[in-house]
């Protein structure tokens, strides 16, 4: 008789936790999956998201020809920010259907609308075909987009983290970040050869839309692959014993208002940071600083391609030496390096910048790789999913969809090409009272209630 038959027949053998919970062992082959599924379903999510910003430029020339391209792109950037404040929405619901139903039924839901939406977008007709009903039905879609994006981040990371090992869940939950940054990465990389090989007008006539084309295939296979996995221990347990709650979002309020807020102080900083490093760099270089657009995707592709390296490295780091300590170090970095840097960005030498872009990701990487598991374990099983979502789609609602906007007003109204910097200073230091208020969690067993 094969060993396989045997595991398939043995019953399942239960083990005490520290809590007080059991659970059943999960097998290196099924951790295995997990991750892979999740990378792949988080990467296409936010490849999908991601094109729209590292497109600003052609978009708003699609849709708003009629402005001068500063005012263009301050309204796309506006349809870019207005997408987010459904995002606190979409984490009521998403958490909802996480904490009630499952993990995963919530992200894989969530896939299918963002791809959805995402391949819509590349048959938009343009301003000069349909006049207004183009950039109203731009907006539909991306209002689409972000209600889909409210339940991806928070949903993936719980999923990690409760199907990790006790001593290893920063590294496993790093493996959102690391996803979400090779989306990133993707559609810096396809931007590049865009711009590279198609001139301005067959970038406006149709070059803009083959990424988002890629949308519908790509996320057909990622709610494949999600679809054919269980649903966490952790989540399996509580359905059993049927301690699942009816409104999880109620009862976090209720119940868990103090951590909630420390969570959205603690997700500022990558808010602001991931959306005006990572999705709005090209446009600052290109736009701003008038660095050519191919070599503004260019840098921002290597630093992007460096930064999911350092991920796992932190992610490391804070089951090592605690998610506080990794947090707080990523703020102070913001702190005093982050207006030093943009001084630099503000130079014609290509490698200068390419080494502070670098440098920028690296310091994130601190916050990013560190923050899932950290939202994950500062909430209980029947309310982690909606108290990660709530909190994370908050913060980025008020504060990450707005940044490329906001620094681009900034540097309009000011004069001054260093403003994002100090705009990236004040997030990180709201950021390191927030963590320093909060407590420790990568040491303690998670909590069912």
């Amino acid at each position: 008789m094969s060993p396989d038959h045997d595991r398939a027949t043995a019953p399942p053998v239960t083990r005490p936790t520290l809590s007080g919970q059991t659970h059943t062992p999960v097998d290196s082959a099924t951790r295995r999956r997990v991750v892979g599924a999740s990378f792949i379903g988080n990467f296409v999510e936010w490849f999908d998201y991601a094109m729209y910003g590292y497109l600003a430029v052609t978009i708003s020339a699609v849709f708003f020809p009629d402005s001068d391209p500063a005012t263009g792109l301050m309204m796309t950037f506006s349809l870019f920010a207005v997408s987010f404040l459904v995002r606190p929405l979409g984490g009521f619901f998403w958490g909802h259907i996480g904490d009630r139903f499952g993990r995963r039924v919530a992200l894989s839901w969530s896939i299918l609308i963002m791809s959805l939406a995402t391949f819509l977008i590349a048959l938009i007709p343009g301003y000069a075909t349909i006049g207004l009903w183009a950039p109203l039905a731009l907006l539909a879609l991306r209002l689409v987009q972000g209600f889909s994006a409210s339940g991806e981040y928070a949903g993936a990371s719980a999923f990690l983290v409760e199907y990790a090992p006790p001593r290893k869940r920063g590294i496993y939950a790093a493996v959102v970040p690391a996803s979400t940054a090779t989306g990133l990465l993707l559609g810096s990389l396809i931007a590049t050869v865009l711009t590279a090989t198609l001139d301005d007008q067959q970038m406006i006539d149709w070059g803009w839309r083959l990424p988002f084309l890629l949308a519908a295939p790509m996320g057909l296979i990622g709610r494949y692959i999600r679809s054919k996995l269980e649903d966490t221990p952790a989540f399996r347990e509580m359905a059993v014993k049927d301690e699942a709650v009816k409104a999880p979002v109620g009862a976090l309020f209720r119940e868990h208002g103090g951590r909630l807020l420390q969570a959205s102080g603690a997700v500022l900083l990558n808010a602001v940071g991931f959306y005006v490093i990572l999705s709005y760099m090209p446009t600052y270089l290109s736009e701003e600083l008038g660095l050519d657009s191919t070599s503004s995707y260019l840098a921002t592709t290597v630093a992007l391609a460096t930064y999911i390296g350092f991920i796992f490295v932190t992610g490391s780091l804070s089951d090592r030496f605690g998610r506080k300590r990794v947090l707080m170090s990523a703020s102070v970095a913001f702190i005093l390096f982050t207006v030093p840097a943009f001084y630099l960005l503000d130079t014609d030498n290509f490698l200068v910048i390419l080494l502070v872009q670098i440098l920028l990701g690296g310091m994130l990487t601190l916050n990013d790789g560190t923050l899932p598991s950290f939202l994950a374990e500062l909430f209980p099983t029947k309310v982690r999913y909606s108290g990660f979502a709530v909190s994370f789609n908050l913060s980025n609602a008020l504060f990450g969809g707005t940044a490329p906007l906001v620094a681009t007003w900034l540097i309009a109204t000011s004069g001054n090409v260093v403003a994002p910097g100090w705009f990236l200073m004040a997030a990180a230091a709201v950021s390191l009272v927030a963590v320093a208020l909060s407590r420790e969690t990568s040491r303690d067993p998670l909590r069912a209630e």
